[in-house]
């Protein structure tokens, strides 16, 4: 049986993605000095949000495995409907950046749809 022809910019295109994708999980990180200065929190607010989007993570990619969401549905997308749904939960995070407890929620729920980026494009590429 023969494999059929996959032209030869889909996996760079593929790794282009899932990097911006899984950027994700760095946009708190890149601005939390700012925010440190500019409201006064400790230098230790970092740790709690790193925290909140990892535990999304796992919950994000326990779900997804449970429920076998990328057999299910297209890989392609779940993979771009993650991609929408974290960068809106990042927009969101953007928006009450002044209130901590919010942000951790939008950080925790980022890591969620982070789970159908990265698992499911490495799937998509496997393919």
């Amino acid at each position: 049986m023969t494999q059929p022809h996959v032209p030869r910019h889909i996996l760079p295109i593929l790794v282009l993605a899932q990097f911006l994708g899984t950027s994700l999980w760095f946009a708190v990180n890149a601005v939390m000095p700012d925010l440190q200065r500019e409201l006064g929190w400790p230098a230790t607010a970092v740790g709690p949000l790193t925290s909140a989007l990892q535990l999304g993570f796992i919950v994000g990619t326990l779900v997804f495995a449970l429920l076998a969401i990328a057999d299910r549905f297209a890989p392609r997308r779940v993979f771009l409907f993650c991609a929408l749904a974290g960068a809106a939960c990042t927009v969101g995070a953007w928006a009450t950046v002044t209130h901590y407890e919010a942000l951790l929620a939008w950080r925790f729920f980022t890591g969620v749809f982070l789970a159908g980026i990265y698992p499911v494009g490495m799937k998509i590429a496997a393919q």
